[in-house]
């Protein structure tokens, strides 16, 4: 215990979030008595929060985000509306606007939607059809056929199943994740890694700074550059105040020759594929793609490692999935991965579920590692049950975050009362990330259904329609469903008031967390 104490302060995390705590100290401090020594200045900073209420009442925001800043700025108006404006919403430097503008349109000419592919899907269900231009026109990635789905129903599958396209490589790999750790996966990937740059494959990776500050050495990256594997670290911790420290890469995407991709929630860690355990059974999903539709993934690579690096990549051609392929791919459906970002003020990751759900049938069957919401999601998910579709959500039952388990079975009652089937994963914990609708429609991606994915995080996920892995995804669901237990409306309702009370704070405070 007293090894792991000493390990925790002088580790980086704690250094920086130490410095960060002491500059909101001192200028809180500076406000304060500003405000008692200057006699302009309470009224001036009390002014300044009322501005800035007016400001975030009017703004084009969520409403849970609103009301998340706008009680504490009330209940203190001293400091509030000072701390909004210079650390609330989700602003981005002009340099970074520019950074990120630059990349996105750099490869704007590789996006163009292939029209016949839009208008087959037109005639088979318009809805369908909306829903997908919806992606295009907002995440700016096309929908494409020739291409082949796998549904991976675990962390082992995905595992295995990674390593053996990995060995198979011959011109590049990308690879770009949230969480990266010492360990059998880790080092069993970067065994292949190294023996594929030693045989002259380019080999790219991207991983995030907070996603790994815990897990991995201090400038871990100058290790993989040394072995010939090229290394950017995203969005770098570092000890000062900025809200763009709260954009994080969640994103896992493989791509190897530009043909072949993963995608899914499983980071590059031991407990990902039970190798550990932590929070019992680790259930994970992924998502492995071949032939056109991995361009998309191509693409949402080099956006994010070009305004990441100065190390920018301009031969995008060189890339495409039928660079290293020349015949056609076979066809299994309509595939169209896509991204989310947190500064474009579109939420894409949550308004491709709000589709599926506004304009299902029969069924919406959904994972998820958390159910922290806006009440758009809610309201969608009940009118949905209310209406005849049966909804059913899958949630952990061992948490790895108590805050975020206890938010989660918070709503649990409002769900059940409309009229959805609320599940827990027995063994442990789910981390699968996935939505199956009317055996036709399936997401499978990196987006949780809580504020940080929908919201502050660099997100991806795969929207599809009529591929086989639709009804994998389902089957895969069922199957789950057999080990998970049935929460009932007297489960919901029968907590102790203290954990009540604690839900209400968090849920206030949920959008800013």
């Amino acid at each position: 215990m007293l090894k792991k104490g000493l390990k925790l302060l002088v580790s980086r995390l704690f250094i920086v979030g130490v410095l960060i705590l002491l500059q909101v100290s001192v200028l809180t401090l500076i406000i304060i008595k500003l405000s008692e020594y200057v006699a302009y200045a309470y009224f001036l900073f009390t002014a300044i929060s009322l501005i800035v209420v007016l400001y975030i009442v009017n703004r084009d925001d969520n409403p849970s985000y609103k009301l998340a800043w706008v009680v504490p700025i009330m209940a203190f108006p001293i400091v509030g509306g000072p701390f909004y404006l210079m650390f609330g919403g989700n602003q981005a430097s002009s340099k970074l606007k520019k950074k990120i503008k630059y990349a996105l349109e750099k490869t704007l000419s590789f996006c163009e939607q292939d029209k016949s592919v839009i208008q087959e899907i037109t005639t088979q269900d318009k809805s369908a059809a909306n829903q997908s231009k919806y992606i295009y026109k907002h995440a700016l990635l096309p929908i494409h056929k020739n291409t082949t789905t796998k549904y991976l129903n675990s962390g082992e599958a995905f595992f295995e199943r990674l390593v053996e396209e990995l060995k198979q490589a011959e011109h590049f790999i990308f690879m770009e994740y949230f969480i990266v750790e010492e360990g059998k996966m880790w080092n069993t990937i970067l065994e292949v890694l190294v023996q594929k740059v030693k045989e002259g494959v380019e080999v790219r990776m991207m991983y995030d700074d907070a996603g790994t500050i815990t897990v991995l050495p201090y400038n871990y990256h100058d290790h993989l550059e040394s072995l010939g594997i090229k290394t950017v670290v995203f969005n770098k911790l570092n000890p000062t105040l900025s809200i763009l420290m709260n954009n994080r890469d969640h994103r896992k995407i493989t791509v190897i020759d530009g043909h072949t991709g993963f995608i899914g929630g499983v980071n590059l860690a031991d407990e990902y594929i039970n190798e550990v355990t932590k929070f019992g059974h680790w259930k994970d999903a992924a998502l492995y793609l071949k032939g056109d539709a991995v361009w998309n993934l191509s693409l949402m690579f080099i956006q994010v490692w070009n305004f990441s690096t100065e190390d920018k990549i301009y031969n995008f051609a060189d890339y495409g999935p039928h660079k290293y392929h020349e015949l056609p791919f076979d066809n299994d459906g309509y595939v169209q991965p896509y991204g989310d970002s947190p500064l474009d003020n579109e939420s894409t990751g949550e308004n491709v579920y709000l589709n599926i759900i506004n304009r299902a049938k029969n069924y919406v069957y959904i994972n998820t590692p958390y159910f922290i919401v806006d009440n758009e999601i809610i309201t969608a998910l009940c009118l949905a049950a209310k209406s005849g579709v049966d909804i059913i959500l899958v949630t952990p039952h061992i948490e790895d975050k108590w805050y975020a388990h206890v938010l989660t079975r918070s709503y649990y009652a409002q769900l059940i009362n409309a009229g959805i089937k609320v599940y827990e994963y027995t063994p442990g914990f789910i981390h699968s990330k996935t939505f199956v609708c009317d055996d036709e429609i399936g997401v499978v991606g990196t987006i949780n259904l809580d504020y940080r994915s929908l919201y502050l995080h660099f997100e991806c996920g795969v929207w599809m329609y009529k591929t086989k892995s639709v009804l994998e995804i389902k089957d895969d669901f069922l199957e789950t469903l057999k080990i998970c237990t049935p929460i009932s409306l007297n489960d919901a309702l029968n907590i102790k008031w203290q954990t009540k009370v604690i839900a209400s704070i968090l849920k206030l405070f949920s959008p800013l967390m």
